[in-house]
C-alpha cells in the first residue's frame, strides 16, 4: 500500500494527513498554535511554530497509521494564503514574525497606492484589489522596518514566501525556493495573464526580485524532504493554497462550478476556466489552479471572519465553552426576535472590501442573550455568503452560475448553519462525504502528479454528496431578512 501525505498548514492550527490509495484518510494529527496581536489590528505568528508543528504532526499522522516512511509516495502542502515570511538565506532565521493575512497595518499605505491611481494596475496584471490582505504591502513593510532588511534582501541574503514556500524551503533543508501559481497570484506582486512577477510592481513597492521563489504548477517537482525528517526523503508533488486545494478536492473543474468554505474566514470560488474574469462587484481575479502550464482561472469572494465569530463567542465573550455548543444555543434562541451581527472585526472584505470599518449589532432587546448572540453569529456566514453569490452571478452572466453550493470546512459540519445557508440563498447546498477537502485537493494533486491516483476526469466522477440541504425558508421571509442584513451593513460601514 502506497500512502500520500497531506500537510494542511492553516491559521490557527497544522494538520497531517494520511491518505491511502484509494484516497481515503487513514490517520492524521492536528497542532494549534498561538497568535500573536501586537497591535491593534495587526496578526503575527511565530515562523518557528509554524514549522515545529508542520513537522511534529507529519511524524504523529505516519505514527498513528503505524506504516513506514518508506510507504509514502508523495507529500501535497496546502496552506494559509497572503501570509508573509522573510528569512536569512543562509542561516534560515526568519528575520521578524510572519504577518498573517488577516492583518492591517499596511492600510494607510494602500491608501496611497490607490489615490495615487495605481488600482488599475494592480487589478490588470494581478487581479486583485489594492489592499492589506495581500502579501505584497506586507513584504515591502518587512523590509522598510527591519532594520538593513531591503539591503540584505538585494544582496541576496534574504527570502520571501508564503507559508508554503517556507514550509518547502524547511522540508527540504534550504535545497528548494518555489511556490506554486495558486500561491504566488495571491501576493499581488505575480502577472496571473503572463505568469511571472510582475518588474512593474516589484519596482513600484521597492522589492528587490532577488528574494521572490520560483513558480511552479500546482502539481511539479518541488523538491525531497531530507532524509532524517521521517527517516528517508519523500518527494513534494503537490502544492496550492488553502482555497485552491479546496476547489480541487470538491472537484470543481468545470466552468460555473462553485464551492465555499468555512474556517477561521469563508471564501468561495467560481470557476471561470481559461479566461480571467474581470469583476465590476469587488470581487478578486484569481487562479484556480495550474496544470501543465496552464491556469484556470476563479472569481473569488472572501469574507475575513466566519469560524472565528464563533472563537470570538467562546474566547472574548466566554458565552460558549466549545465551538459545538453553537449551534444547541441557536436553536434555543428567540425566533420573534430580529439580532443581525456584522462581524466587522477586521473590516468587510468582499463585496465591500472596506478596511476600516468595525463589527456592530443591530437589534438587542432587554431579552437578548447567548442564544440569540449564537443564532446572529452563524447567521452572519449565511448573509456574506449570499453577497458573494449575488456578486458571482452578476459579474458571471455569459455561462451561469451553477445553482448547487459545495460546502466544506469546520462550519460545514454544523447542520443548523448549512440549513440557514441553503435558505438565505435559495439554492441547495452540498457537503460531501470526504469533508477533508483542503487536504484531499492537495493529495490528489499530489498522487496524480506521482502516479498513485487518477487523472482529473475519473477524481470527479468519485465525488460522493454526504448531505444536500434543500432551501425551506419561505421566499418572502427570506427577502425580509436579507434587508435587514444589507442595512445592518450599510449602518455599520456608516459609522
Amino acid at each position: 500500500m502506497t500512502y500520500v501525505l497531506a500537510i494542511d498548514q492553516g491559521t490557527t492550527s497544522t494538520r497531517a494527513i494520511l491518505f491511502n490509495e484509494k484516497m481515503e484518510p487513514v490517520s492524521r494529527a492536528q497542532e494549534e498554535f498561538p497568535q500573536h496581536y501586537p497591535k491593534s489590528g495587526w496578526v503575527e505568528h511565530d515562523p518557528k511554530d509554524l514549522w515545529v508543528t508542520t513537522a511534529g504532526t507529519c511524524r504523529e499522522a505516519i505514527e498513528r497509521a503505524g506504516i513506514s516512511s518508506s510507504q509514502i509516495g508523495a507529500i501535497g502542502i496546502t496552506n494559509q494564503r497572503e501570509t508573509v515570511i522573510v528569512w536569512d538565506k543562509n542561516t534560515g532565521e526568519p528575520i521578524h514574525n510572519a504577518i498573517v493575512w488577516q492583518d492591517r497595518r499596511t492600510a494607510e499605505y494602500c491608501h496611497g497606492l490607490r489615490d495615487a491611481g495605481h488600482s488599475q494596475m494592480f487589478k490588470d496584471r494581478t487581479g486583485l484589489l489594492v489592499d492589506p490582505y495581500f502579501s505584497g504591502t506586507k513584504l515591502k513593510w518587512l523590509l522598510d522596518h527591519v532594520e538593513g532588511a531591503r539591503a540584505r534582501a538585494k544582496n541576496g541574503e534574504l527570502l520571501f514566501g508564503t507559508v508554503d514556500s517556507f514550509i518547502i524551503w524547511k522540508l527540504t533543508g534550504g535545497v528548494v525556493h518555489a511556490t506554486d501559481a495558486t500561491n504566488a497570484a495571491r501576493t499581488m506582486l505575480y502577472d496571473i495573464r503572463k505568469g511571472r512577477w510582475s518588474r512593474t510592481i516589484c519596482d513600484l513597492l521597492d522589492i528587490p526580485m532577488e528574494m521572490l521563489p520560483e513558480v511552479k504548477d500546482c502539481a511539479a517537482d518541488f523538491g525531497m524532504t531530507r532524509a532524517d525528517l521521517f527517516g528517508k526523503e519523500i518527494p513534494i508533488h503537490g502544492v496550492a493554497g488553502d482555497q485552491q486545494a479546496a476547489t480541487v478536492g470538491q472537484a470543481c473543474f468545470k466552468p460555473g462550478m462553485l464551492k465555499s468554505t468555512y474556517g477561521t474566514g469563508c471564501f468561495a470560488l467560481l470557476n471561470t476556466g481559461e479566461t480571467p474574469v474581470v469583476s465590476n462587484n469587488n470581487l478578486l481575479t484569481t487562479i484556480a489552479y495550474q496544470l501543465d502550464g496552464k491556469p484556470t482561472y476563479a472569481l473569488e469572494g472572501s469574507i475575513f471572519i466566519a469560524g472565528a465569530v464563533v472563537q470570538w463567542l467562546r474566547d472574548e465573550l466566554q458565552m460558549i465553552k466549545s465551538a459545538g455548543d453553537t449551534q444547541s444555543l441557536a436553536e434555543q434562541a428567540d425566533p420573534h426576535q430580529n439580532v443581525v451581527l456584522v462581524p466587522a472585526f477586521v473590516g468587510l472584505g468582499a463585496p465591500y472590501w472596506n478596511p476600516d470599518c468595525r463589527g456592530a449589532i443591530f437589534g438587542l432587546t432587554r431579552g437578548s442573550g447567548a442564544a440569540e448572540f449564537a443564532k446572529a453569529a452563524l447567521e452572519s456566514v449565511g448573509f456574506q455568503t449570499r453577497d458573494l453569490l449575488e456578486a458571482m452571478s452578476s459579474d458571471w452572466q455569459a455561462e451561469g452560475v451553477q445553482p448547487t453550493l459545495r460546502v466544506d470546512g469546520g462550519m460545514s459540519a454544523s447542520d443548523w448553519t448549512m440549513q440557514f445557508l441553503s435558505d438565505i440563498i435559495g439554492a441547495p447546498v452540498d457537503r460531501p462525504e470526504i469533508q477533508e477537502t483542503t487536504a484531499l485537493g492537495v493529495a490528489w494533486l499530489a498522487g496524480m502528479h506521482a502516479g498513485i491516483y487518477p487523472d482529473q476526469a475519473r477524481f470527479a466522477a468519485q465525488w460522493v454528496c454526504e448531505t444536500e440541504f434543500e432551501p425551506q425558508m419561505d421566499p418572502t421571509q427570506r427577502q425580509e431578512r436579507y434587508a435587514s442584513w444589507k442595512k445592518a451593513v450599510d449602518a455599520t460601514m456608516c459609522f
